[in-house]
């Protein structure tokens, strides 16, 4: 299935959606609680959430399943629902959006170091293989690999994807600015690297979500974008995040972040969209600027 890249190809730019743990936060989701649960619970509420994003005019909408592998389910004793639990968001995420975007099955870390021997290549490799699996199953599009930091463990999910489903393949990773300048992940890896060892894999789009706002993610698709000729995505968040009258406070406006998107794109990236602390009026943003930007193509 390639209907991402036949919509890239016809649009040039694409929008993608914003934060959902901020969204579910918004609606009630505490502290401790099993985000992905509610898939199964709260249908309902989950469905709100893609249905705010395809009317504030994302083309591509995630899906509640960040979390759904084995390791993390397991801290809630939901292991044995791995593919009931994926399928099902995959499906609200369909329903939510009524055909006007297309539907990004999201895969996180599974939170475990395999350097560390905290489990094994096997294991792992099984849980993203029923994750997949399920994302396609429920309606999924395309396969969002994210916010990852070991390129080891994504190669891992991306080939347990690979084998097992017929979807097309985004992985994209988070960095933090070193004392240097440079951008690492958390295991120490740079774009530059990312891009000679993780391509190798088959993946279809490279980029970055998560642990920078809108502007600093430029020089982050600038140095993917010399070294890589796929298609770049970043999912932003709304800036670093505080603590402000004991809640979390993320500073990066709607407004501001429509001033950097044209940044973005001077630097490469061919899809946009946000992560924590963004909401619906910030991908309405991100939408008027692309539309506009694509206007002038």
């Amino acid at each position: 299935m390639n209907r991402l890249s036949e919509l890239l190809g016809i649009k040039k730019l694409l929008v993608c959606d914003g934060a959902w743990g901020t969204m579910l936060q918004n609606k009630g989701l505490k502290p401790g609680e099993c985000p992905e649960l509610l898939n199964l619970t709260y249908p309902k509420l989950v469905k709100e959430i893609p249905e705010a994003y395809s009317k504030a005019g994302a083309e591509l909408v995630k899906t509640n399943s960040f979390g759904g592998n084995k390791y993390r389910l397991s801290h809630y004793s939901l292991e044995r629902k791995i593919f009931e639990i994926n399928k099902t968001a995959a499906e609200i995420s369909k329903d939510g959006v009524k055909d006007k975007a297309l539907i990004l099955g999201s895969i996180g870390p599974s939170g475990v170091i395999l350097m560390m021997g905290d489990t094994s290549e096997e294991e792992m490799y099984e849980t993203y293989s029923i994750q997949a699996s399920a994302l396609e199953a429920g309606g999924a599009d395309a396969l969002l690999i994210e916010t990852f930091s070991d390129i080891q463990e994504a190669i891992i999910a991306i080939k347990a994807a690979k084998d097992n489903t017929n979807l097309e393949i985004i992985s994209t990773f988070t960095f933090e600015k070193t004392i240097d300048g440079d951008f690492k992940t958390m295991m120490g890896y740079t774009p530059t690297q990312i891009c000679e060892e993780v391509e190798k894999a088959g993946i279809g789009y490279i980029g970055t979500n998560c642990g920078n706002g809108f502007e600093a993610m430029a020089y982050i698709i600038k140095e993917f974008k010399e070294k890589s000729e796929l298609p770049l995505v970043v999912n932003a968040n709304a800036g670093l995040p505080t603590i402000r009258d004991k809640g979390i406070y993320y500073p990066e406006t709607p407004e501001y972040v429509s001033s950097i998107i044209s940044k973005l794109v001077e630097a490469g990236a061919s899809i946009i969209g946000g992560c924590c602390g963004t909401t619906p009026q910030h991908i309405n943003e991100i939408r008027r600027v692309i539309d506009i930007m694509r206007s002038k193509c």
